[in-house]
């Protein structure tokens, strides 16, 4: 893991390398461990984002409300990464808002196995989405901090592989439970 100190921004790359907490190992030790937690969250979020749509209809909601719950969705999840970052920058806590997004996540998806309505649903929904939100641009600035300790294409390659690879597993293992299953909720559940 990077440094907190480093992390939190309060030294340069300068100091770290003399410090020796900048070193190569340590970058690409960050840098196989962020991209394995990305890997298991686009599981999560891409297994769990596979079934919403018709999740929220068999919840009772019509085709305009899924519409606007996915849209609204989208619009919050990019929308608010401009907040998170300007927050992380200014009080370079990268990794608690790194962790906080995660943790919303964590909490929301499974939580939909919970919703008893399309409403409920929907702000969990729209949870998520803020979820990723705040994660992504201090986990970002993260990873580019130790991808200028390593090759920069690997990094940033590795870990979009393994993102990538996550959004794939994700609706496959959701689909399996459907088809074993049959059910919405064990499909959310499982996500946990």
């Amino acid at each position: 893991m990077l440094n907190p100190e480093i992390s939190r921004g309060k030294q340069g790359p300068r100091a770290a390398k003399a410090s020796g907490t900048g070193s190569k190992t340590t970058a690409w030790r960050f840098v196989v461990m962020i991209s394995m937690v990305s890997l298991l969250s686009d599981t999560t979020y891409e297994g769990a984002r596979s079934i919403t749509g018709p999740f929220l209809a068999f919840l009772g909601a019509g085709a305009a409300a899924v519409g606007v719950v996915a849209g609204l969705g989208e619009l919050m999840g990019y929308g608010f990464r401009l907040l998170s970052g300007h927050l992380a920058d200014r009080t370079k806590a990268y990794w608690p808002i790194t962790i906080s997004g995660y943790c919303l996540n964590l909490l929301a998806v499974p939580a939909l196995a919970l919703a008893g309505s399309w409403e409920a649903a929907a702000i969990l929904i729209i949870l998520e989405r803020l979820g990723k939100a705040v994660r992504v641009p201090p986990r970002d600035a993260m990873l580019s901090h130790a991808a200028s300790e390593t090759s920069r294409g690997w990094a940033f390659g590795l870990h979009e592989a393994m993102d990538q690879l996550g959004a794939f597993v994700g609706p496959l293992a959701v689909s399996l439970v459907m088809f074993l299953q049959g059910g919405y909720r064990t499909a959310f559940g499982m996500l946990l």
